[in-house]
């Protein structure tokens, strides 16, 4: 076990309570464990130049180590030493690591990297080094098209955040979200898809038709999305590979609130027809239908589980904007939150543990998370309007936007890890709001 983990203890424990199983009061272990508040003391890492064969290289490498730099520092787990504390460089990643004077500057990991560029081709070889423990943590090499710069900068950050957390990769995804400009009273929307670290920015859709709510699908390949084109809101699948839109006509009244299953072989969403609101399931086979929840209340935003054989939905049905679960073939649903307020937008963890929501009390937002079973609730975040709560691919980060009040007030996303810790703001060049977070990119 390497030696630098001792910096992560905090991290560790807090994760540990974080996934403890639930006990009844018979159960309950005789142990107390009280956590105020944790602080972590990020990892401090060398990463010398990257060696290089010639100029076009130098502009590729400096570019990737950038990229890499960025996605490691906002964790709050990694702190790159500067430059000018190096003692040595790396002239070769395979030439032996003088780790007395890595270690001499105080860095537990050294990150090694060479980039050649031959055409439109790269080549980037790394390797990463736990200087305390003077041994290899990972080795690497990635080859492409100068396009995929990007892409190699993050599945190498992906490899030493996994590596030294144990927690799974989430720098190699993209966010779907709704780009919007314009004053508060006369604001586009359009349908718009960014590298997570907002990057690569594209628009989806014009700004002629109000859109919301966009989500990815398993493969992230495919986005489904909500637009008033028609003058009502109804669903929209996007295919992001041909571009091509489809619709579906054979849906009753409005259609709103969509999600993939997790197979991408269904849709989940919500109908509102006859004055009724209710949560259907739809074959994107054969555009078969089938009803989930029948009765007078609003039932909506419906998300599945991981392994599909559940559903999470906020309804009214008790009274209040409450959360409910139930099987993904319909039947009797359950309630599971039941603190003061009110509750929406529910999203299940891709890890199964844990389900995010909006929480709306004396006058505030608040993004939280609970046990499938509504214990453990943990209030994230406080603000005038924080809202849609979407889950990284790991489970550990949560991205949400938030709006500020006034007649000004607009809103931007922010994500917050699932501790509650590490708030951050992404800067973008427009408002921003609705967001999804992509499965991992094949």
């Amino acid at each position: 076990m390497m030696k630098i983990y001792r910096v992560l203890l905090a991290f560790i424990i807090m994760c540990m309570i974080m996934n403890a199983p639930a006990y009844s009061e018979e159960e309950v272990p005789e142990i107390d464990i009280e956590v105020t508040d944790g602080v972590i003391d990020p990892i401090p890492v060398a990463m010398p130049e990257f060696v290089i064969d010639n100029f076009s290289s130098s502009i590729v490498a400096n570019e990737i180590a950038s990229i890499i730099k960025n996605n490691l520092t906002q964790t709050s787990l990694f702190r790159f030493i500067p430059e000018n504390a190096y003692i040595s460089d790396v002239t070769s990643i395979d030439a032996p690591v003088r780790f007395a004077d890595w270690r001499a500057i105080n860095s537990d990991l050294l990150i090694a990297g060479s980039v050649s560029v031959i055409g439109d081709v790269i080549t980037a070889k790394f390797r990463l080094w736990d200087v305390v423990g003077q041994s290899e943590i990972e080795g690497v090499q990635f080859a492409g098209p100068t396009g995929s710069l990007r892409r190699i900068a993050h599945k190498v950050s992906d490899l030493i955040y996994a590596g030294i957390t144990g927690e799974g990769a989430y720098f190699d995804t993209r966010i779907a979200f709704i780009a919007e400009r314009g004053a508060k009273n006369d604001r586009t929307k359009r349908l718009a898809i960014m590298d997570q670290d907002g990057a690569n920015l594209t628009f989806l859709t014009d700004s002629n038709s109000i859109v919301l709510a966009p989500r990815f699908s398993p493969d992230a390949k495919k986005i489904l999305y909500t637009s008033y084109e028609t003058g009502r809101p109804r669903v929209y699948l996007r295919n992001l590979v041909n571009d091509r839109v489809r619709t579906f006509p054979d849906l009753p009244g409005m259609t709103f609130a969509p999600r993939f299953s997790p197979d991408g072989k269904s849709v989940i969403l919500s109908i509102t027809n006859k004055g009724n609101t209710d949560i259907y399931l739809v074959d994107l086979a054969n555009n078969t239908q089938k009803r989930l929840t029948s009765n007078a209340a609003i039932d909506t935003a419906p998300s599945f589980s991981p392994n599909g054989k559940s559903i999470v939905f906020e309804s009214d049905r008790g009274g209040s904007q409450q959360i409910y679960v139930m099987s993904s073939k319909g039947g009797q649903a359950e309630r599971i939150s039941f603190g003061e307020g009110r509750y929406g937008t529910p999203v299940w963890s891709p890890r199964g543990d844990m389900v995010a929501f909006t929480k709306m009390y004396k006058g505030n937002f608040h993004i939280g998370v609970m046990r499938l079973d509504g214990s453990q609730e943990r209030l994230l975040t406080k603000a005038f309007i924080d809202e849609a709560p979407t889950w990284s691919p790991n489970g550990r980060v949560l991205m949400f936007f938030r709006e500020t009040a006034g007649a000004n007030g607009a809103p931007s996303l922010y994500t917050v890890e699932v501790t509650g810790r590490n708030l951050r703001k992404l800067e973008l060049s427009s408002f921003a709001s609705d967001p999804s977070w992509s499965p991992l990119l094949e």
